[in-house]
């Protein structure tokens, strides 16, 4: 098995990029960031707006990923175009 190093710069790349195409999607579905924000559970939109822009450290974990790509009815890869 190979074992593999990604850097921490990468990884921040990675989540930008993944924050990037959410936040386009979500636009292009005409929700906004509260709306997406109390469908998957959360009471503010701070998870939303803070993991779009990757700032803060913060960042989708998968179980946001599969709801929101449920809420968008979008396939959770959808989010990974470009890395």
């Amino acid at each position: 098995m190979k074992t593999t190093t990604i850097s921490k710069q990468e990884m921040d790349r990675i989540y930008k990029k993944i924050g990037e195409n959410v936040k386009k999607a979500r636009k292009a579905k005409n929700v906004s960031q509260l709306a997406l924000a109390l469908a998957i559970g959360h009471k503010a939109v701070g998870t939303i707006s803070m993991a779009e822009l990757c700032i803060n450290n913060k960042h989708f974990n998968i179980e946001h990923l599969v709801k929101i790509a449920d809420v968008l009815d979008m396939k959770i890869e959808d989010f990974f175009e470009g890395i």
